[in-house]
């Protein structure tokens, strides 16, 4: 299962397709910005905008050490390194990933904070207690053991350190079309409700601190997102057409679909690991 969830996000030439969007975007592809990157290196739904609000839930200091599970080419990585001042490691199953994430991290003259590791989120290279805070986004959906996924991220944490959750969850609607940007077929996609999200956390060892979906302003960014294509403009979020290529325009009217009709509903969840 692992290998093809990779095989989903890996098409090869990442770092070559990114650097040609940067150029089409008027960017120096070797000196580029947080700003400049973020509509292709913010994977997860409402690119910046969500990860802007998980930074908000993990006021991090320079000392701490923030482990970002799921980080793909480690757009929030670099940004909450750059915010905070604080120490990050990215883990993703991706090769490829971590490869365009490292690069980017030495051009952005953030390598001495930030690095990538390739992993798996249920079975992570690191010592218990290891690191005083994570963040995952838009990752759960292709692991079918939440439990154990939570368990493991509750290993590796400090007593009491917080860990912020940006997923999306499965609604009471009825199934969803495929493929989607995390999944090419129902096999892949391990959806769970928000109750059933909490009640796993709460399960491995957490705290619930708030639960809240953030279906209304997804909806608002698709609609933002649509307007500057209708004006001719680029969209806010340009992630999944970079990592898809074909079949990226499908993926996101599925997802769009659903979204309208409560099929899923996004989730942005705090949680502290029990003392």
């Amino acid at each position: 299962m692992e290998t093809d969830i990779t095989r989903h996000y890996s098409r090869g030439d990442l770092l070559a397709r990114l650097k040609a969007a940067l150029r089409s975007d008027g960017v120096d592809p070797e000196h580029p910005t947080i700003g400049a990157l973020a509509p292709y290196d913010q994977f997860h739904g409402r690119g910046m905008e969500a990860t802007l609000e998980v930074a908000s839930l993990l006021p991090l200091g320079t000392g701490d050490h923030l482990l970002d599970i799921g980080s793909g080419i480690g757009g929030p990585a670099r940004y909450f390194a750059q915010r905070f001042g604080c120490r990050v490691t990215g883990i993703d199953l991706t090769p490829e990933f971590c490869e365009v994430a490292r690069h980017l991290a030495r051009v952005l003259r953030l390598h001495d904070r930030v690095d990538f590791d390739v992993g798996s989120a249920l079975d992570m290279p690191y010592t218990d207690g290891s690191f005083d805070a994570a963040c995952s986004m838009n990752v759960s959906m292709n692991i079918e053991d939440k439990k154990a996924f939570f368990q493991e991220i509750c290993r590796v944490l400090k007593p009491g350190a917080r860990l912020a959750l940006s997923e999306v969850a499965r609604g009471a609607g009825g199934p969803i079309e495929y493929p989607t940007p995390w999944a090419a077929s129902a096999q892949a996609s391990f959806l769970a409700t928000p109750e059933q999200t909490q009640r796993s956390l709460e399960d491995a060892g957490f705290e619930i601190a708030s639960l809240r979906s953030t279906r209304d302003e997804a909806l608002d960014y698709g609609a933002r997102s649509r307007a500057l294509v209708e004006r001719g403009e680029k969209p806010l979020h340009r992630a999944v057409m970079l990592i898809h290529a074909e079949t990226a325009a499908v993926a996101m009217a599925n997802v769009a679909r659903a979204l309208a009709d409560g099929r899923i509903v996004p989730i942005e969840v705090l949680a502290r690991r029990r003392e």
